[in-house]
């Protein structure tokens, strides 16, 4: 048997199945989730929003490329098995860290951030070192990124406060612009999109999959807060409020979605390039509507009366109109037009804008709810008639 035999540590050409042992890498990010939308809602500051914030695109951001990493790995080869298990463990560090990252935390936080980003893709540029020159390249280049990237998160897990927030966006500035410039590093090129063959099924189910995690910690947020404060008619209002947004949200998402998108990935001529599009940032807006929203609600449990916050009603609409604004790009790159339906919730969410201080937060929340609520029947309305292959008019 030769070497190169011996060290096949991809996928079977055409292999799109999601492994158990990703949906159990998964679970590392459950934990994730949950602390990000508690360290917003217990700093709930313009500075505390940005922390947060930054906190989230990094999450995200090693999610995503261990997502397209796997898109050629094959978790069931033991070598990748304990890659996997490995990220697992540095991952439930980072989540750990999360509540203190910009306190006592930081240097944990950046370093296991740097660990996971960094060690994938120097074991993905190994596995495809005998299997596609190009592909070996291409994550040679995502690692040297990860590399100078790296250095600015771990000077700011030795600083302080606000200089420690502006090394880390210099270390995040540097890798969101990785893709979009095909990783160009000086002696050995970019990367061409047209070298990214991913399977679309397991990218969509992938992200997919991420989403629900967003979306139970937003059911669980609700039902945790439910069953911690008196029963009364309000709180019940608050508590199906919230509910119903989630499965609204789930609605928006999974009935003309993903699976669109995967059709559309797998018959696409640079499949790579729509990928990097539709998965890797458009889900960004996505996510964070769902955290805003859960955050939202509560809110809703804890001042329902209280009228006049403009950071409160922020995030009671604004949870709402980040996952629109999502839905819209991710839809409109996978089927080529922007539904009109979400465009016409963001216009609704703006025009509640206006009277949001007028009004009480769980009203507002009841309002923002019930534009979600007309969105997806617009949509459901429109498009029910038509088949996941099928362009959208």
């Amino acid at each position: 048997m030769t070497g190169t035999s011996k060290r096949n540590w991809l996928r079977n050409k055409g292999s799109s199945r999601v492994t158990f042992l990703e949906l159990f890498f998964d679970l590392v990010f459950v934990f994730s989730i949950s602390q990000l939308s508690h360290a917003l809602a217990a700093h709930y500051t313009p500075l505390g929003a940005a922390e947060a914030g930054l906190m989230t695109f990094a999450v995200w951001w090693v999610w995503i490329f261990t997502a397209w990493a796997t898109n050629w790995l094959d978790p069931d080869k033991m070598p990748v098995r304990i890659m996997l298990v490995v990220l697992m463990l540095l991952g439930l560090v980072l989540s750990a860290s999360i509540p203190e990252a910009f306190t006592d935390k930081g240097l944990l936080f950046a370093g296991a951030y740097v660990f996971m980003q960094v060690g994938r893709s120097l074991f993905t540029t190994y596995a495809f070192k005998d299997q596609s020159a190009a592909n070996c390249r291409n994550f040679l280049r995502i690692s040297t990124w990860f590399i100078v990237s790296g250095v600015f998160w771990i000077v700011g897990g030795f600083l302080e406060h606000e200089a420690r927030l502006i090394a880390w966006v210099i270390a995040l500035a540097i890798e969101y612009a990785g893709p979009a410039s095909g990783f160009a590093v000086p002696g050995l090129g970019k990367s061409n999109a047209t070298e990214w063959d991913v399977s679309g099924a397991h990218m969509a189910e992938r992200c997919a999959l991420f989403v629900i995690i967003c979306l139970g910690e937003a059911v669980l947020v609700s039902g945790r807060t439910f069953s911690e404060m008196p029963f009364s008619t309000l709180t019940a209002v608050v508590f199906v409020t919230g509910f119903i947004g989630t499965v609204a949200m789930w609605w928006l998402y999974f009935r003309f979605g993903h699976e669109r998108a995967a059709h559309r990935i797998e018959h696409e001529e640079t499949p790579g390039s729509l990928a990097r599009q539709a998965f890797t940032y458009a889900h960004i807006p996505i996510l964070a509507g769902i955290i805003v929203h859960a955050v939202a609600v509560e809110f809703m449990f804890s001042h329902p009366h209280e009228s006049g916050n403009l950071g409160v009603m922020a995030s009671v609409l604004g949870g709402s109109g980040l996952f629109l604004a999502g839905n819209l790009w991710f839809k409109g790159a996978t089927s080529g037009r922007m539904p009109l339906s979400h465009l016409a919730g963001l216009v609704l969410l703006i025009l509640l804008a206006f009277i949001a201080p007028f009004i009480e937060v769980y009203l507002a929340g009841i309002l923002a709810t019930l534009v979600l609520i007309i969105v997806a029947a617009w949509e459901y309305r429109s498009l029910a008639g038509q088949t996941v292959g099928h362009t959208v008019h």
